[in-house]
C-alpha cells in the first residue's frame, strides 16, 4: 500500500499556476498546458528552457529528484531505511514549495498539491520513524 501511493504521487500535478493568461498543471514528470494540450517533459525543461531562468525554478526539478531517490528507498526491501525515507518526501515537498512560492507574486493563485501530497505521505507511512529519529537527539 505505502509504494504504491507513494507511485500514485506520480499521476498528481505537484503544483497548480493559476493564472490570467491560463492553467498550467506542473507534474514530477512535465508541465501541461490543460487548455492546449501542451506537454514540456521534464528533460525539456531542464536541457532546452532553464537558461537565464531564476535558480528557484530549479527547485522542481530537485524535488522530482528528491522524490525519486525516495521511492528508490521504498522498494529498497529489507534494506530500507524508513527515517531516510520519509526525510526525503519531507525535504521533496519543501523544494516544491519554494518552486511553488517563486509565483505568487506573479499573478494568480499557485496550489502546492504536491508538498501537501508529499508531506501528508511522510506522516501517514512514516512518522513514528521519523519521530523517532527527532528523539534521538
Amino acid at each position: 500500500m505505502r509504494r504504491l501511493a507513494l507511485l500514485a504521487l506520480l499521476a498528481v500535478p505537484w503544483t497548480v499556476l493559476l493564472a490570467p493568461g491560463g492553467t498550467t498543471l506542473v507534474f514530477p514528470w512535465g508541465l501541461v498546458n490543460p487548455a492546449t494540450g501542451h506537454v514540456t517533459t521534464l528533460a525539456d525543461y531542464l536541457l532546452v528552457y532553464t537558461a537565464g531562468l531564476p535558480q528557484r525554478l530549479l527547485a522542481w526539478p530537485v524535488s522530482v529528484l528528491l522524490y525519486l531517490a525516495g521511492v528508490v528507498s521504498a522498494f529498497a526491501g529489507r534494506f530500507e531505511d524508513r527515517r531516510v525515507t520519509g526525510g526525503l518526501l519531507v525535504i521533496a515537498g519543501a523544494s516544491n514549495a519554494v518552486f511553488a512560492s517563486g509565483f505568487v507574486r506573479r499573478g494568480g493563485p499557485v496550489v502546492p498539491l504536491g508538498t501537501l501530497l508529499l508531506w501528508a505521505a511522510a506522516w501517514w507511512f512514516y512518522r513514528s520513524d521519523l519521530r523517532e529519529s527527532l528523539d534521538r537527539r
